[in-house]
């Protein structure tokens, strides 16, 4: 714990003569003790489950250029702490609270008013003291702000039936996709086989996710231009540079908050969640029934153009 880190939580007179500030240090607002159950981490046991997480959070602000007038639109608010940190929960399952950390602090460092943010998480139940993690950061040493909705691309997510992925005129498809205007993300099912069955849950699942990744490789070996992608990170690049992409579902349903909710033994149900999730302009289901969803879709046949 660095001592920048522990005067941060400290009262203003410690941070005050520590520094050999003659004046009072910047102004703070603070989220002490704050405790929320999430599903994080990186081992087997953690997920599927939820563990309790204490955050300490203090944001030094810029103080106010005008009288306040008991005025609440003129301060940084302490809901601005909390809904970081609900929205950084919700947004994706994390591996890491050093992950959590950075996010959580780079969404409060958008506000105007933020010089500097600390940022301290803790897992409480992984032992019998708290484990955790501490950062500092400021303004420029965040990450980039995340895509407003107008940059994100909206891909057409293509649902193949096991017959279309091997017919012959799954090329000319390919074609037609990519001389069209928005990306495009093939998605497949298990092969006909499918995969071994446990009879327990948990692996049944697992195996069912892994089942349709052999598919998806099944499919990019008949066109150089059919790329397996597994991340979110990926996705987002193939689709700027107009990539067609087959969707490797194992780390995406895994890592969602919602991933454990998702029909992955319904491959339609599954590429219905995923198109949702991608924001897709429209599904179409090329030889297969149109899958349960709000979004636009339509049903080709194999040799139709999209």
């Amino acid at each position: 714990m660095s001592s920048e880190s522990h005067l941060a939580f400290e009262p203003p007179e410690a941070r005050a003569e520590a520094d050999g500030q003659p004046l009072a240090p910047p102004d703070r607002i603070a989220l002490r003790d704050h405790v929320v159950e999430a599903d994080i981490g990186a081992f087997q046991q953690e997920r599927g489950t939820t563990q309790r997480l204490r955050f300490n959070v203090v944001v030094e602000v810029t103080p106010p250029k005008a009288p306040l007038e008991d005025d609440v639109d003129k301060i940084l608010s302490y809901d601005t702490i909390s809904e970081a940190i609900a929205h950084e929960l919700g947004a994706e399952r994390l591996n890491l609270l050093e992950t959590l950390a950075e996010r959580v602090a780079d969404r409060i460092l958008t506000e105007d008013q933020a010089l500097r943010v600390f940022v301290r998480i803790e897992k409480l139940d992984r032992g019998p003291g708290a484990l955790g993690v501490e950062i500092v950061r400021r303004p420029g040493q965040a990450a980039p702000v995340p895509l407003s909705d107008d940059d994100i691309p909206h891909p057409v997510v293509v649902h193949l039936s096991n017959r279309a992925v091997h017919a012959p005129e799954l090329i000319r498809l390919l074609d037609q996709l990519e001389a069209g205007d928005a990306p495009a993300i093939l998605c497949v099912g298990a092969s006909d086989g499918g995969g071994p069955v446990t009879g327990r849950a948990l692996p049944d699942r697992r195996i069912a996710l892994l089942a349709i990744e052999m598919n998806a490789w099944v499919l990019a070996a008949r066109d150089r231009r059919c790329v397996v992608v597994g991340t979110r990170t990926e996705l987002d690049w193939a689709m700027k540079h107009g990539q067609i992409c087959v969707w490797a579902p194992y780390k995406i349903v895994l890592d969602a908050v919602d991933g454990d909710q998702t029909e992955v033994e319904d491959p339609l149900s599954l590429t219905a969640w995923f198109a949702a999730l991608m924001q897709a302009d429209e599904i179409l289901a090329v030889d297969s029934p149109l899958p349960e969803t709000d979004l636009p879709a339509r049903a080709l046949a194999v040799g139709e153009a999209p």
